[in-house]
């Protein structure tokens, strides 16, 4: 447990390290060689393709990507806005040096 003890109007509370900063952070997947943020399945799907990733449609639940000559099979939920972390780091193993997962700092 990491963070701050905060002593306000005589309560003390542990205040985590995001809220004393006054900001929220969030992961974002970045493309290391153009250092371009992904913002959206398109910008992904077009450096996917670059890189030799092939889309797949079986599952309508989710976009899938595979790459020729391997095993790998990268897949994401269908709502861009539900992509976690998890997502991102499973992109970033299967690409190395291709991409990198950052912490963005929003007021």
């Amino acid at each position: 447990m990491s963070g701050v003890w905060v002593f306000n109007n005589g309560v003390l509370r542990l205040v985590g390290n995001d809220s004393c900063q006054g900001s929220s952070r969030r992961k974002v997947l970045v493309h290391v060689p153009t250092n371009e943020l992904v913002t959206s399945y398109d910008v992904l799907e077009r450096i996917l393709s670059s890189c030799g990733w092939e889309r797949y449609y079986d599952d309508p639940d989710l976009l899938q990507f595979h790459k020729r000559l391997t095993m790998h099979l990268i897949s994401l939920p269908r709502d861009f806005n539900k992509l976690k972390s998890m997502h991102m780091y499973d992109i970033v193993v299967k690409n190395r040096n291709m991409f990198e997962v950052r912490d963005m700092y929003l007021n």
